[in-house]
C-alpha cells in the first residue's frame, strides 16, 4: 500500500493538528528528537507504520493503535528525564 493510505479515522494531536495518512504518521516521528525516536513506544509504532505500507490490510490498523499508543504515552507520562528540546519538541502542536 503507498504511505498516502490514510487511517479509517484520523488521529487527533494536541493542538488540533490531525495525522491522516501513513505518511503524515511517518513524519511526525521523523520531527521527533532521535532520544524520543529510540523509545520502545515510538519503535513499536514505526515498526507497524512499516507493515502498512508494505503489506497493507490490517497493519493500517495497527498501525493507528501504535501511534496512538504512544501519543497517549506521551499525554500520560510526567516529561522528566528529558533534554529540554525533547520536552519542547513532544509538547509542540504539528
Amino acid at each position: 500500500m503507498p504511505w498516502s493510505t490514510p487511517f479509517d479515522e484520523p488521529i487527533r494531536l494536541r493542538g488540533g493538528a490531525r495525522l491522516t495518512t501513513l505518511q503524515h504518521a511517518a513524519d511526525h516521528v521523523m520531527r521527533l528528537p532521535q532520544e524520543v525516536q529510540q523509545q520502545e513506544r515510538w519503535q513499536v509504532a514505526v515498526e507497524n507504520l512499516i507493515n502498512a505500507a508494505e503489506i497493507g490490510g490490517g497493519w493500517v490498523m495497527f498501525a493507528r493503535i501504535g501511534m496512538m499508543r504512544a501519543l497517549n504515552a506521551d499525554a500520560r507520562r510526567p516529561l522528566t528525564g528529558l533534554s529540554p528540546a525533547a520536552t519542547s519538541a513532544m509538547n509542540s502542536p504539528r
